[in-house]
Parts: C-alpha cells; structure tokens; sequence
C-alpha cells in the first residue's frame, strides 16, 4: 500500500487535494476559508520565481544561443499569431452569447452608473499602456510582478550583452546558471503544489459556495461550453495545422493548466509552464520570450469572456444591440484588451470601460463580480494553454522540429 502511494505522481495528487478541498468548501466552509493562508504562501513563493528566471532565460536566450535579428523575427510572428487567435476568441464569445442570451429576463436598470469597488470605471488610455510598459527600475518591476516591464529590460539587457560579445561572456554564463538554478528551485517549490492548489479550491468553494452557480448559471454555463468549442475547434485546428505532437503537447500543459484553473492565477502556471515547454522541445529564448509576452497580448479565454459577458450586461438591460454596434465593440475590446494584464483584475477594468463607453449600466459589473472567481478560473487556465501553444506555433514556424515520441 506505502508502495502504491509514493507512486502517485504530481498530477494525481493534485487531483486528490482538489476534491479534498471540493468536499470541504461545501461541508465545512468556515474551516475551507480559513486555508487561505496555506494557498496564498504558495503563490508567494511561485511569485518569487519569475523574476529571476525570467531575466535569466531571456537573457541567456538572446546573447548566447540568439541574435537580435532573430529575436525581431520571433516578435513579429509571435504578435501576428496572437492578433490572429484573439480575434478568434472574441468572435466566438460574441457568437456564443447571441445565440443562448443568457442576459435575458434579467433586471438592470439601463444607463444606471454603479461604482465597483475595487475596479476601475475607465481602463487606462493607450498612451498610459503604452508609457506602463517600459521600466523606471527593474528592481521595482521585479518587485511588483510587472512581467512586461520585466520582458522589455531583459530584451534590451540581452541584446546589449549580444553587442558586447566576449566581454559579456560571465554575464551570460551567471544568467545560464541563474536560469538552471531557478528550474531546480521550481522543482522543490511544486512539491508544494496539490496543498497550495487544494487550499485555493477550497477557499473559492468555502467562500463562493454553489449557491452562486444558480443566480448566473446559463452565463457560466454559457463561457464554458464556448471555452471548450474554442480549445477543441480553435486552438484543435492550430495544433493540426502547425503539426503539434498533441500527446507530448498535453503532457506538458497538463500540470501548468491544472494550477492555473485551480489558483485562478496564470503567473502560478508560468515557471513550470516554461520548464515544461523547454522540456517539450522549444528553445530558451522562444520560451523566454513568447510565454511572459504571450501574457499581455494572448489572453483567449479573458477576450472571449470580455465579449461575451459586454453583451451579457446589455441583455441583461434589456438594451437592444445591432451586429454593428457589437462589432465595434468587440473592435474596440481587441485594442483595449491588449497589455494590461499587469493592472489588477484587469477583464473587469476592462468590462467597466467599455460599459462606460456604449452607456451600458456599470451595475452589471457588480452582478459578474458574485462568479467573477468561477469564471476567473476557466478564462485564467485558457489563457495559459493558449500561450503554451502559441510557444509551441513559434517554435514549429521557426522550423524547430518536434518530436512525437
């Protein structure tokens, strides 16, 4: 018996720990809340890892296995994948939300301005965007998780290493060693993982209840089913087109999706989402590259939820929206969507701008705020697997083979 449980891997205990915390958010919801701190010390110390490995990878990535010019390849195709595969998501949202009306027959008083607490009633200008993504101070950034500010330093801190040449040479070997050494850290932190992962579900069940799923269950209902068409028949047709190994593929997504699902946190998945696909076959510094960048400009599931539940706000209203006025909208989701993933709850900043700016009641912020987390936690882990393929796209259209086997 002592012989069969040592034998479970990773994936199956955190398997287990989510049912565990399943069972005891709904049985004893005042003990689930009261894990909090033993998941939020796992997302600590997840969050202590990117940094470093971030800057390291990259780093190493760029000045000692790439070049500058192959960098400014990789970006562009990176970015034509993501604006491809976005517009994607949001049409299928749209799609989705037209055809079940989930928002329909119940009661928000048009026009009505409600402030959210916590959430902003305008998302920051593309100017302020634009301005947020280049550092002050690494050392601030790395301190705050802004991972784009992060990538951009690295980048330019790469490819002045790259200009240097021999000079630079201890500099790119630290940042080798630093890249190992934070993938071994990773390994010991993930022994953590189905305790940090069962305690987060638990407080969600715990806090959340099932209660919720009722008041709002066609709209959830309604974000899953089209989350799952978009990884089946989207992100299914990028895996056949791009000749993915999806047996190899999936065992390297598996784990990461499942953190990122449970924690409803896409930077608990990234380490090991970047040790695994290195493990899968894609280079340092398209790993390096692609995954973090892929975080601001590759959020699928939350494009196609900002679409879907726009709409659900205005049938909810009971305001009458013509495919045209939709279609701008989703224009105008695609360009505000894009960089802000660092601001915090960013989907429901957002959500409120572009309420604000097709005089759509802000009080349908607050009603999606009740299963905000339910919902958080399938768009969160489609995002990580959305950006696991595009590294893996990248990685094929660089004319990197993948093995099947």
């Amino acid at each position: 018996m002592g012989g069969t449980v040592k034998k479970l891997s990773i994936t199956a205990w955190i398997f287990i720990c989510m049912a565990a915390g399943i069972a005891l958010g709904v049985l004893a919801p005042k003990v689930a809340v009261e894990l909090a701190p033993v998941s939020n010390i796992f997302l600590r110390l997840i969050k202590s890892i990117i940094a470093p490995l971030l800057f390291g990878t990259l780093v190493y990535g760029i000045a000692g296995s790439s070049n500058v010019k192959t960098m400014g390849r990789i970006g562009a195709k990176a970015i034509l994948y993501f604006e491809i595969v976005t517009t994607a998501a949001l049409f299928l949202g749209l799609a989705a939300v037209n055809l079940t009306k989930p928002g329909a027959g119940m009661k928000i008083a048009p026009d009505k301005e409600t402030a959210v607490p916590g959430v902003a009633n305008t998302p920051p200008a593309l100017a302020a965007t634009l301005e947020h993504t280049f550092p002050t101070s690494i050392i601030d950034s790395m301190a705050r998780g802004e991972v784009l500010q992060i990538v951009v330093f690295t980048f330019l801190f790469g490819t002045a290493c790259a200009a240097i040449g021999t000079k630079a040479k201890p500099v790119v070997l630290f940042c080798e060693s630093l890249a190992e050494v934070m993938f071994r850290y990773t390994h010991y932190v993930m022994y953590l993982a189905p305790l940090g992962v069962g305690a987060a579900i638990a407080v969600t069940v715990g806090s959340k209840g099932f209660a919720v799923l009722f008041g709002l269950g066609k709209l959830i209902l309604t974000m899953y089913a089209a989350l799952i068409v978009f990884v089946v028949f989207v992100l299914g047709a990028v895996i056949k087109i791009a000749r993915i190994p999806v047996r190899r593929f999936y065992d390297a997504v598996k784990e990461p999706w499942i953190i990122a699902f449970s924690t409803a946190s896409s930077e608990a998945a990234l380490p090991l989402a970047m040790e695994n696909m290195e493990k899968f076959g894609s280079p340092k510094h398209i790993v390096a590259f692609v995954l973090p960048t892929g975080y601001s400009f590759n959020l699928d599931g939350t494009t196609l939820y900002l679409s879907l539940a726009s709409v659900f706000v205005a049938q909810a209203a009971g305001v009458e929206m013509g495919l045209g006025q939709q279609l701008v909208m989703m224009l105008t989701l695609m360009l505000t969507s894009k960089g802000v993933a660092a601001v915090p709850r960013a989907s429901l900043v957002i959500l409120a701008g572009t309420l604000s700016t097709f005089h759509l009641p802000l009080e349908g912020v607050a009603v999606l705020l009740g299963v905000d987390a339910l919902m958080d936690m399938a768009r969160t882990s489609v995002n990580v697997l959305g950006n696991c393929l595009a590294t893996a796209v990248i990685t094929r259209w660089e004319g990197v083979e993948l093995e099947n086997s």
